[in-house]
């Protein structure tokens, strides 16, 4: 499929793709599960990629540096949100795709050669780190690290367990590790044991179908992340923390 990218802006960045990850969300969108797709449509929001190109009034960014793109490509910046850097909650924000630019062309994403963004919602990515590692951080990780750092669970020592051994939870259990947090991952059952110790190094492993084992860890932990994608019940997961526990 060939489109034609919107025109470039004294604030936008021209970037060539080299890795986008494929996410969940991105499967809901392309299926029309939430009943809100526009076709054709070029999902995508774990974007990583080099800059070719910038606008007149680009300086956080220069010509051959790794980017990355995630989400949100735009917001209304002037309310309250937007002026509190949380353009995430603005009522106006645009999506990487199946949305609308501010020039009223579509948005697309990231599975693609090359996309046209405003500097505001472009990241840096080290250049040490290798960008098929980084796409995920865009989505995945972010998930998991802003409401740690949001809700202060980042206290080294500091017991967490991480529910879910997905996409997201694989995220949960590298940067709890990160923050220098004991990690606990509790999954129904057994399977993924050996990847969550020897893999990810996660300290320990709980499976929740085990009563008594869920009963001797009651009130043991001071972190709870929940990354479980499905409908499920809270209890006895909850019982694990601690009172007062995030």
């Amino acid at each position: 499929y060939t489109y034609n990218l919107r025109n470039k802006g004294p604030e936008d960045v021209i970037v060539r793709v080299i890795y986008c990850g494929i996410c969940h969300s991105d499967l809901v969108q392309m299926r029309n599960e939430m009943g809100m797709s526009h076709y054709p449509m070029v999902p995508g929001h774990e974007v990583v990629g080099i800059v070719t190109e910038i606008g007149s009034d680009v300086k956080k960014f220069k010509v051959g540096e790794h980017v990355g793109v995630g989400c949100i490509v735009g917001s209304c910046r002037k309310c309250g949100n937007c002026n509190e850097s949380m353009e995430q909650y603005c009522s106006k924000r645009i999506w990487t795709y199946n949305d609308v630019n501010h020039d009223g062309t579509p948005t697309q994403g990231g599975l693609a050669s090359t996309m046209v963004v405003e500097q505001m919602f472009v990241v840096r990515i080290p250049e040490n780190l290798p960008l098929e590692q980084a796409a995920l951080l865009l989505c995945a990780g972010v998930t998991v690290y802003s409401p740690m750092k949001h809700f202060g669970m980042t206290e080294p020592g500091k017991r967490c367990g991480i529910l879910g051994l997905g996409g997201v939870g694989h995220m949960g259990v590298k940067i709890a590790k990160a923050f220098g947090l004991h990690v606990t991952v509790i999954s129904s059952s057994d399977k993924k044991k050996e990847e969550a110790r020897e893999v990810l190094r996660a300290d320990s492993y709980l499976v929740s179908k085990d009563a008594e084992k869920m009963q001797e860890a009651a009130e043991s932990l001071d972190y709870r992340m929940d990354t479980i994608p499905v409908a499920h019940p809270l209890e006895p997961d909850r019982a694990l923390l601690k009172t007062n526990g995030k």
